[in-house]
């Protein structure tokens, strides 16, 4: 195999060791043992979907946009099973025989994220990330590559599509708050993003045991370059957000989904609402899981402040520009 999998590197070492190799190790500002901040602080907001009082529901999800640029959501009205199906056969992938999971790799030429890999950003320091994992699209149906989809487990199919009918009525209550909270009309936001073309990318983030979870990330600190990031995590804790220039970790609530303000978000809100510089911490004894999907614009798709949120006292605080621009400029590192 050209690439070596975090996965398999975890399986080679010897726990009684306590190392990790060199490019695993991050720099010292950088290290989660010395970062975490341990002392006390605020939450994370929760937000129940179904509070009757939508006036309530519409302030709650801005305000905490605004302040945080993450919630979690209950009472979502996605079923727990179509959860826990979703967690089942992604799990399952992961414990195939390497030579199986191979075989949907992301090929090192491709210009789509899609596929099975382990590196995705750029690291400017030849620093690598404690995690594998798997990219495709689940919806529109026009933009579904089943190349990319796990034939085993068999019920791999059946479980992403029940989990993306479900998803999209998530996303579509998400999207009409966010506008209304802007004071916009309900449709404002969802359209200026891609509307009924906005494409659905699942990840599972695959992060093994690792001997050293002091020095190292799962994922290091970025903002998401979606719209909106939906998010399964599993019961393993990792999530970190930076709050008041604090990394705190993220509560664990058992059928919650986590929201991601993205950039694309920020971007048309003209910075009312905020992207969340977040982070992944991994676990000494137990692998983490997380199954995000994050709402991108198609790739044409312009993107810029939005002209009702622009006047002389509120200039545009960001370039308007092909969405596809954006993520290539994030993706590598590039000023934007």
């Amino acid at each position: 195999m050209e690439v070596q999998r975090v996965q398999a590197v975890a399986n080679s070492l010897s726990f009684a060791t306590d190392t990790i190799p060199a490019e695993f190790v991050r720099p010292q500002q950088e290290q989660p043992a010395i970062t975490t901040f341990r002392g006390p602080v605020p939450e994370i907001p929760t937000i129940d979907l179904c509070d009757p009082d939508q006036e309530n529901l519409v302030r709650s999800i801005a305000n905490a946009s605004k302040e945080w640029g993450i919630f979690q959501v209950v009472n979502h009205g996605i079923p727990t099973d179509v959860i826990s199906k979703l967690q089942a056969v992604g799990r399952e992938f992961f414990q195939l025989p390497q030579e199986e999971k191979e075989v949907y790799a992301r090929s090192s030429s491709s210009q789509s994220i899609e596929g099975y890999g382990s590196k995705l950003q750029k690291d400017l320091d030849g620093k690598k990330s404690w995690v594998d994992h798997l990219f495709h699209k689940i919806w529109p149906q026009t933009c579904i590559n089943y190349q990319f989809w796990p034939k085993n487990p068999p019920s791999y199919r059946e479980a992403n599509e029940v989990y993306a009918k479900y998803m999209r009525e998530v996303a579509a209550k998400l999207f009409e708050s966010l506008s209304l909270g802007l004071e916009l009309e309900r449709h404002v936001l969802k359209e200026a993003a891609g509307g009924e073309e906005i494409e659905y990318l699942l990840k599972i983030n695959y992060y093994p045991p690792c001997p050293r979870p002091d020095l190292t990330l799962g994922v290091v600190a970025h903002t998401d370059l979606s719209a909106i990031t939906i998010l399964v995590p599993n019961h393993v804790p990792g999530l970190q957000v930076l709050k008041d220039e604090h990394w705190i970790d993220a509560k664990y609530i058992p059928n919650a989904l986590i929201i991601h303000i993205g950039d694309q978000i920020e971007i048309l809100s003209n910075g009312i609402y905020k992207g969340v510089l977040h982070r992944t911490t991994v676990d000494k004894e137990k692998a983490r899981m997380s199954w995000p999907v994050f709402l991108e614009p198609p790739t044409e798709c312009v993107v810029g402040p939005l002209p009702q949120l622009v006047n002389e006292a509120n200039p545009p605080k960001y370039k308007v520009k092909k969405f596809k621009d954006y993520a290539y400029c994030k993706l590598n590192k590039l000023p934007q």
